[in-house]
Parts: C-alpha cells; sequence; structure tokens
C-alpha cells in the first residue's frame, strides 16, 4: 500500500474524556479510521503520520445511532474506531483547541 492510501486511513483523531485519559495514562490513542482499514494498515499508517513506534493496535466498529429528524426517523451511519497503544518512550502531541 503506498503512503498516500495510508494517510487516508486515519479519518480523525477522537477527543473525548477517555481518550484523553488514556493517552495520558497508558500512551494509548483513538483515531476514526475508515471502515475497510486493518490493524496493520492502522499501525502503518500511525508509523508514517507520526513519527512513532506502535506496541498495539485494537479496533471495534460503531454502530450509529437512530435519531429523529422531525417526524422522520433517520440513523447515523456506522464507523470504526481504533485505539492505538505506542511503545515506551514515543509519545504524540494532538493540538486540541
Amino acid at each position: 500500500m503506498n503512503q498516500i492510501e495510508l494517510m487516508r486511513t486515519l479519518i480523525a483523531p477522537v477527543v473525548s474524556e477517555k481518550s484523553t485519559a488514556g493517552a495520558e495514562k497508558n500512551r494509548q490513542f483513538v483515531f476514526r479510521v475508515k471502515p475497510a482499514a486493518s490493524k496493520l494498515q492502522i499501525k502503518s499508517a500511525v508509523e508514517l503520520m507520526f513519527g512513532v513506534k506502535v506496541d498495539s493496535v485494537r479496533i471495534l466498529n460503531v454502530k450509529g445511532k437512530s435519531k429523529r429528524f422531525g417526524r422522520f426517523m433517520g440513523q447515523r451511519s456506522d464507523w470504526k474506531k481504533a485505539y492505538v497503544k505506542l511503545k515506551p518512550g514515543f509519545d504524540i502531541e494532538l493540538a486540541v483547541n
């Protein structure tokens, strides 16, 4: 897989209380990734984009919530989340406003 495709694997970091606590405590970062991405692709993408060494990757599929839009019921899209744990001595600085 070429570098451009690897860079498109990661969509965005997931910033929440749980992900921030994991980053501070366990060097574990959470990313929203493409639905077809594998663990190996995610690992390669993080190492390429941030210049770090990845220890492990865990992925899970998040089901979209059912939402009401006026009198119609709709559903948000399903998406994939990746928990990436870094090796000791490495860190990612995510700028959050």
